[in-house]
């Protein structure tokens, strides 16, 4: 069961991101944290890891150290971990997107299975999201991504190989279909 642990996380994530919209959408951030968060509880996910779902992109997005100082303080050392696992990036500015996104597949491959659980919800996510958008807007929709087309397809097929050695499970699979998709209908 969610304890008020998890009450207090989903009003400090709302209060977070109340600004925030999706890329390139009008889609309220809060959407993104909730379905990760989903996807983690149905996954077996426990307590924390939800908690960590709601909040594993308050670091990159809403501010850096000092948000992972909150975090730690209010839900837990375990909470913060996973948190700090999920984030690429902590200063500002972000280093360039590709060294980004280089390392944190590296981590990956040694990162703890409760950050792995929440990283793998998350990417799940966006690799759907940006699939249903696709077919919605076409070409243009690689213009809200840093890496464009091709960085994002790579990124994508990436952590679909990597999740798939370090933790295999039903939704690493998922990811795994979610970037065959994607890659169908680009590539058609």
């Amino acid at each position: 069961m969610l304890t008020d642990r998890f009450e207090q996380a989903l009003l400090y994530a709302a209060r977070l991101h109340r600004e925030q919209k999706r890329k390139g959408s009008q889609v309220p951030y809060l959407a993104h944290l909730l379905a990760v968060t989903a996807l983690i509880l149905e996954a077996g996910g426990d307590e924390d890891q939800a908690i960590a779902g709601l909040l594993h992109d308050a670091v990159e997005d809403q501010g850096g150290l000092k948000t992972l100082t909150h975090i730690r303080e209010q839900f837990g050392e375990r909470v913060a971990r996973i948190v700090d696992g999920c984030s690429d990036s902590d200063t500002l500015p972000k280093p360039p997107w590709r060294q980004r996104k280089e390392q944190y597949l590296e981590h990956l491959r040694t990162a703890a299975p409760e950050v792995l659980l929440v990283s793998l919800a998350d990417k799940v996510h966006n690799a759907r999201s940006i699939r249903e958008d696709y077919q919605t807007l076409g070409e243009p929709i690689w213009e809200r991504f840093t890496g464009g087309k091709a960085g994002s397809l790579w990124y994508y097929h990436s952590l679909a190989a990597i999740f798939q050695q370090v933790y295999p499970c039903p939704l690493a699979d998922e990811l795994s279909i979610e970037v065959e998709l994607l890659d169908r209908i680009v590539r058609k």
